[in-house]
């Protein structure tokens, strides 16, 4: 009988930050350690679980659960309690829970829930992981720091700080462990003035590591035991200090009317660099974050990844197109008020 309360860590970073080329590894150190994931994605096109599937880290169907509300910390009582009372009826068979939020979700929801009377008895927060992109970070890319600032010493009346940038602290308030990833997509000077600021910006009992290559041993990542969840009054986000509230009340974020997604759908994509060419154009004329998602190559056998932020892109064949689906490409943007008119470049072929 597993009378052991079950850990449970907690990934969550800024949208492209590396968080699912880190679990992709971690899932690969398992070294018989049983490990059950919840992915969470925002839009109707998820990605990163079947990456996991696919990626040969062994993992069982079951072992795998996603969902794609977009934001599981708004959803706290409705979808993340459920499955975790699923995952219970087969604690057994589990040695550690790997949750990945969304890039646009905060941690603490859910690391308050755990106190919950449903979950208390059977899980604890064993570390909640906040991934840092260095290079977002050095760019602007996810937050213009020298704008923001320039606005402010032009008219400090006004408080220019973006909901994004509350966002991430909020990612980083809540943090027992930070990992810096895309060191090597910086110089090195340029990456000691960015991992400062984001020391300065910590507890100093939060450790910082830095990843190699995007990888970070299952050592470091789990069996940190900080029991989180004890320590949650002390974890304040920026949305509990302008709305209070419990999980019997719907949770909120100021920046969830302007952030959404939209889906492109095509029969095939023809010459991938082009489209990834087009791509960072739209992204020129729109406010978009995030570009994820899978081609269909004509004339080949597998399927292509893509994924984008800021001006980084990746692309690469993952595997073999399944029987069972249905081969078209399909490509993700996360961004604030996009719509499908941004999509009209592509014509008749574009759904949403």
């Amino acid at each position: 009988m597993h009378t052991k309360k079950i850990p449970v860590t907690v990934v969550t970073g800024f949208l492209g930050s590396g968080k699912t080329t880190l679990i992709h590894h971690l899932a690969k150190q398992a070294n018989g350690k049983r490990l059950a994931f919840i992915i969470n994605e925002f839009g109707e096109f998820g990605l990163d679980g079947d990456l996991l599937r696919s990626g040969g880290c062994g993992c069982e169907d079951e072992d795998i659960l996603e969902l794609s509300n977009g934001c599981l910390c708004c959803t706290v009582q409705e979808e993340f309690l459920p499955t975790m009372i699923k995952l219970m009826e087969r604690k057994e068979d589990i040695d550690h829970i790997i949750i990945e939020t969304s890039g646009l979700a905060l941690p603490q929801p859910l690391v308050r829930a755990v106190n919950w009377p449903e979950l208390k008895p059977h899980i604890t927060i064993d570390a909640v992981v906040t991934v840092v992109d260095a290079v977002g970070q050095a760019t602007g890319e996810i937050c213009d720091r020298a704008r923001v600032q320039a606005q402010r010493a032009a008219d400090d009346t006004i408080d220019h700080e973006t909901s994004i940038e509350e966002l991430f602290e909020d990612q980083l308030n809540c943090a027992d462990l930070v990992i810096m990833t895309k060191r090597d997509l910086v110089d090195e000077s340029r990456f000691t003035e960015v991992k400062e600021i984001i020391r300065g910006r910590l507890p100093k009992h939060v450790k910082m590591v830095d990843a190699d290559k995007g990888h970070v041993s299952i050592e470091v990542m789990l069996g940190v035991q900080a029991a989180s969840e004890l320590d949650i009054e002390n974890r304040k986000s920026h949305h509990e200090a302008h709305h209070h509230h419990d999980h019997d009340h719907p949770h909120d974020h100021e920046h969830d009317d302007a952030l959404n997604s939209v889906l492109l759908r095509q029969e095939n994509t023809p010459d991938p660099k082009v489209f990834i060419e087009e791509i960072k154009d739209l992204m020129e004329e729109h406010n978009i974050f995030r570009v994820k998602g899978v081609l269909n190559i004509p004339g080949k056998p597998m399927r292509m990844v893509l994924q984008g932020v800021g001006k980084r892109f990746e692309h690469y064949f993952d595997r073999k197109w399944k029987e069972s689906e249905t081969r078209q490409s399909q490509i993700v943007f996360i961004g604030e008020e996009l719509d499908e008119k941004m999509l009209d470049k592509w014509g008749a072929d574009a759904t949403v």
